[in-house]
């Protein structure tokens, strides 16, 4: 099975970091989680992505795609190991390989600010203050 095919088994990797972000946005209000046609998972609310996980064509990896302003997209790339993801990134998005260097409470910041970025206000004005 290729890295682009929607049935591929997810990697140890992917299945901890779904874990992981499935705890993150549980607190965001009509978060919902799918498959893509890469086989990606998706974070979303409505039809909006915030989150992409995959696994940047490695048996034993995982990547992380973050929908982020373009100045957050600079630092993040310049000052958190992040890279622009590649044919979206010019949207913002940036990317980041899953390990275990990688700073959940920073992944925790990042997904909710990309949730405030895309929600619709009636959903925004239910979360609590930052």
């Amino acid at each position: 099975m290729s890295a682009h095919d929607p049935a591929r088994e997810r990697t140890p990797a992917e299945l901890a970091a779904i874990e992981r972000l499935t705890e993150l946005c549980a607190p965001l209000p009509e978060v919902t989680m799918a498959r893509d046609g890469f086989g990606h998972t998706v974070f979303k609310v409505g039809a909006r992505s915030i989150v992409i996980l995959g696994d940047g064509g490695r048996a034993d990896g995982a990547f992380m795609s973050i929908n982020v302003d373009r100045e957050t997209q600079r630092f993040l790339i310049e000052h958190a190991g992040f890279q622009r993801t590649p044919y979206i990134g010019q949207h913002g998005w940036s990317s980041i390989d899953v390990d275990d260097t990688v700073d959940w409470n920073h992944i925790a910041e990042l997904v909710r600010a990309a949730y405030r970025r895309v929600a619709p206000k009636r959903l925004v004005k239910r979360l609590s203050p930052e």
